[in-house]
């Protein structure tokens, strides 16, 4: 783009037109990095800096100037900064999945293309197979209700880090404490541990803002009412509210009113007192609707998902530990999952553990199970055997992704018969619920054996560790069974179990020959009606 080309633009352009403009001017998606503004630049991270053209983004109308520091600063001005970004980010988003798309596309081709008639599937086309599913169900499943579930995934995930943290450090104060152990350093260890669930609202106002387009600040402003100890003399339909009531539902409204509130007012108030403007109408209002509303009523939410899981496990018990443990596996491939995130964090911060990660924590058992019953069956098939290998160390502690997408899933049955062990793993854990052990997590994010250190209940640890160890044994044990009797037919077991043709060559000591027009090409199970995505 030349300068006079860009001089020629009008004067009237759109946000959009700006952000649109500016994009390829910075070298396009893939090369950038980082997003973010102050009260007048555009802050980029930049992978390759020679890639701007920076004398016709200097003539951009409604460029003010660029500044090198350690991001690369483009000067817009204050009010039309706040406005430009959001749609600056939303372009560099927008392109970097259409790039991933084409290349998952293009994998995809390639591993078609390149399948020689007759020749067992291996563990990078499984791999292939697997990602080319989950790319297929993402591109079905992106609804309304699914975008929505993985925006909130977005601004819960970034705090995990912390979560798992300060739930490993409480653990530590509980065992010290208990045994009597240094009570000089007891204290420290529990401000290290609860100061951050005690802010956790300020976190989720702050991502929250940040994932809708808004000013993460004010987002985060309009959370800290919260957990504000002043909120104690304020009344709302007819009760003092108490600090920290409505919790991180509280904070999620009101961080998403307060963006709703700011782009309002950037649209509305002029650019030359917006910076005074905005953010003082953005948390006042969204503060008091916070106060005299949100409050209450996300209060009123959050204790009726804390009686509601209690209720489900105590009425329940075994069944809807059997029926929670036996659908995580499909909810994670269909990313329903994301649905749970705030309802976990809410759980910790009502009692302190949230009861229903260790049930669905058995998923992972039973797909453990499952990968060495399909590594047992099929003895032959080296490529899988290795990927199983390399995999199930991660699976143990809880990362089931390779499994799933590289193993199981392509692989058809086994994915069922590993939701059957997690189902069983499940039940065990639920049984105990019932029968007055409660099992739970003070944090979020791990599973499996990883899981232990992060363990709480109403019992002592090491009565719950054992029930949580019971449940893993359980899912293991019936995922490991159910594979390997049920989860292959005869073709199965004899195509994936036949040698390559190079091995066949080797074990021969002769070279390969090519393969015979008439052979079957193998294939991991039988293509349901369904789709490749199907389970049968």
């Amino acid at each position: 783009m030349s300068t006079d080309s860009t001089k020629a633009k009008p004067e009237g352009n759109s946000d959009r037109q700006l952000a649109e403009a500016i994009l390829p001017l910075v070298g396009g998606a893939a090369n950038v990095t980082s997003v973010s503004h102050c009260m007048t630049r555009m802050r980029l991270g930049l992978a390759d800096r020679s890639r701007v053209q920076d004398e016709p983004l200097k003539a951009l109308p409604g460029v003010l100037g660029v500044v090198e520091d350690d991001t690369y600063q483009i000067v817009l001005g204050p009010g039309k900064v706040a406005r430009i970004t959001p749609e600056f980010e939303a372009l560099v988003e927008a392109e970097a999945e259409a790039a991933r798309d084409r290349a998952t596309a293009q994998v995809a081709a390639g591993q078609t293309a390149g399948d020689p008639a007759g020749a067992p599937r291996t563990a990078d086309e499984l791999a292939a197979e697997g990602a080319a599913i989950r790319a297929a169900r993402k591109e079905r499943n992106a609804t309304p209700v699914k975008l929505m579930l993985r925006r909130v995934a977005n601004i819960f995930v970034p705090l995990i880090p912390a979560l798992i943290g300060c739930g490993i450090v409480a653990g530590i104060n509980g065992l010290f404490t208990n045994a009597g152990w240094l009570p000089s350093l007891t204290p420290a260890l529990a401000a290290i541990a609860s100061g951050f669930m005690s802010l956790i609202a300020v976190f989720v106002g702050l991502n929250t803002a940040k994932e809708f387009g808004g000013t993460p600040v004010l987002g985060g402003a309009a959370a800290a009412v919260i957990v504000f100890p002043g909120v104690a003399d304020v009344s709302a339909f007819g009760q003092k509210l108490a600090p920290g009531q409505g919790g991180v539902l509280g904070a999620l409204f009101a961080a998403l009113l307060a963006v709703y509130v700011e782009k309002a007012c950037r649209r509305l108030v002029p650019s030359a007192v917006d910076v005074l403007v905005t953010p003082t109408v953005t948390v006042l209002v969204a503060g008091l609707v916070t106060l005299f509303g949100l409050m209450y009523v996300c209060g009123e939410i959050a204790t009726g998902i804390g009686h509601l899981a209690d209720w489900l496990l105590q009425h329940g018990g075994a069944a809807a530990g059997f029926v929670l443990g036996g659908l995580f596996l499909p909810l994670v491939m269909l990313g329903l999952h994301q649905a749970l995130i705030p309802i976990h964090t809410t759980l910790i911060e009502q009692s302190g553990y949230t009861v229903l990660l260790p049930i669905l924590a058995m998923a992972g058992a039973g797909q453990v199970g499952a990968a060495v019953a399909i590594y047992l069956r099929l003895r032959r098939n080296t490529s899988i055997r290795k990927t199983i290998r390399s995999a199930l160390p991660a699976g143990f502690l809880g990362v089931g992704e390779p499994l799933i997408y590289g193993v199981s899933l392509p692989l058809g049955r086994p994915f069922i018969t590993a939701c059957v062990g997690g189902a069983f793993g499940g039940g065990v854990v639920g049984l105990f619920y019932q029968l007055g052990t409660s099992v739970g997590s003070t944090a979020i994010g791990p599973s499996g054996w990883a899981l232990f250190p992060l363990l709480k209940g109403d019992q002592g640890l090491g009565a719950i560790a054992a029930i949580y160890g019971l449940g893993l044994a359980a899912g293991y044990l019936v995922g490991f069974v159910a594979t390997y009797f049920f989860g292959f037919s005869k073709q199965m077991l004899s195509e994936l179990n036949a040698p390559t043709e190079t091995e066949a060559a080797v074990g021969k000591g002769t070279s390969p020959e090519p393969p015979h027009p008439g052979s079957p090409e193998p294939s991991p199970a039988p293509a349901p009606a369904g789709g490749p995505g199907s389970l049968v």
